[in-house]
């Protein structure tokens, strides 16, 4: 037992005890609660909450400045008005089943959607949307990338009125005359009706004809469309499967609007009482959202012990997950994500600047340490390379398995 203690110690690069336990309830910059939100737009069918930009909390995240992410929520059988936005959005059904529905010049394309879609509405396409179920709450993560102002992103709404105010108020009336060839009277009229804000009810009439045809894989035909703008169901593309959990990925060879954004896309199911193996990535920054569950994370941080030490230090950083919780995980940082053990969890993990990145296991089958020559191991651990290989050998599971007990969680946190 002291041996493997001893093995472990080294293999951790020296944590020497130091510890930054984060909760919602102070201010650790890779974590973002609900106090990190504000609202967008509310109304009493729905919201849109925007995060705070990642570098208001730190700039370790200047590589991801330019991302900002929202969440709509919508009530059944409610209709988000049209508008277009002057960013790339990005939409992950995280609940419930919709249709979104893209307005071109000359044709109008909409898609039926549901928990595990992905769909992007790329910058000043006019879109709108439905939650086409009965009972269940439409819940969308959405990612936007701005065009023109790194970090910042504007809606913009023709419909309209008073709430939201429709841009059309911004010409003058004998503009608007003009171009509509009609009196300002009458557009007054047709632009003042709309005042419940950007989520409205809708009949479920309205709602019937404004679905997609059920089951038809292409939206009313066109294949062009869907290759192009279409959804893609992360569901479909499983890469991992135990009972310890599943990984499902999309790559941007599977899904060709990802490469526009520099993007890999996974969706993870921990088992309870399960956790991933410590892992890091080589160039990728990583957003990770919690969709459902509870559970934690541990990461390896460096840090100075005084200013002006040459001497690399650790300390763990460490946060309790549940819904709807996001966190940050940057390049090179060794992290592990453990569910609680009374129910899975369930994690979107968003990789940016994805081209030629590489994921290295540090446990498990696939521990990297295992390609090292005898002699590397020899003189890296200062035993025997035979003693090395017996601990790495201990354990035989790859990406998933079974996590630490609860006992040990509690002594962990109480040490």
């Amino acid at each position: 037992m002291v041996f493997s203690k001893y093995i472990i110690c080294i293999i951790l690069l020296a944590f020497s005890g130091v510890e930054c336990k984060i909760g919602h309830e102070n201010g650790n910059p890779y974590v973002f609660n609900d106090e990190h939100f504000t609202t967008l737009f509310k109304t009493q069918e729905g919201k849109v909450k925007v995060l705070e930009k990642f570098t208001e909390r730190s700039e370790l995240f200047r590589g991801i400045e330019n991302i900002r992410m929202l969440f709509f929520e919508a009530n059944p059988l409610t209709f988000f008005i049209p508008s277009h936005w002057d960013s790339d959005i990005l939409f992950f059904v995280a609940q419930g089943r919709g249709t979104i529905s893209l307005v071109f010049e000359d044709r109008r394309e909409s898609f039926n959607i549901q928990k595990g879609h992905l769909m992007t509405v790329p910058a000043g396409i006019t879109f709108y949307m439905i939650n086409r179920d009965e009972n269940e709450t439409l819940v969308l993560a959405s990612f936007v990338k701005p065009i023109a102002n790194p970090g910042h992103f504007v809606p913009f709404f023709g419909v309209g009125g008073q709430d939201p105010e429709s841009f059309y108020y911004a010409f003058s009336p004998e503009v608007l005359e003009t171009a509509f060839n009609a009196s300002i009277d009458r557009l007054q009229r047709a632009f003042s009706q709309q005042g419940k804000g950007v989520i409205i009810r809708a009949t479920k009439d309205q709602i019937k004809a404004l679905t997609a045809e059920e089951d038809s894989p292409l939206p009313f035909g066109n294949s062009y469309c869907l290759e192009k703008f279409g959804p893609c169901q992360i569901f479909s593309h499983q890469r991992d499967s135990t009972e310890f959990g599943k990984l499902y990925m999309v790559d941007p060879t599977e899904y060709v609007k990802l490469q526009e954004l520099d993007m890999y896309i996974s969706f993870s199911i921990t088992s309870q009482g399960c956790m991933n193996t410590p892992f890091y990535s080589t160039r990728v920054i990583k957003i990770i959202m919690v969709v459902d569950g509870q559970g934690r994370f541990e990461m390896a941080s460096p840090y100075e012990e005084e200013e002006g030490s040459t001497q690399i230090r650790y300390k763990k950083i460490s946060s309790e997950l549940r819904k709807g919780m996001v966190f940050v995980i940057p390049p090179g940082h060794p992290t592990v994500i453990i569910a609680s053990q009374d129910e899975s969890l369930e994690t979107l993990n968003l990789e940016f600047y994805a081209e030629g990145n590489e994921r290295f296991l540090l446990a498990g089958r696939g521990n990297i340490m295992k390609n090292f020559q005898k002699e590397a191991k020899e003189l890296a651990f200062a035993i025997s390379a035979e003693k090395v290989d017996e601990l790495l050998d201990s354990q035989h599971l790859d990406f998933f398995m079974r996590g630490p007990s609860r006992s040990n969680h509690q002594d962990t946190a109480t040490s």
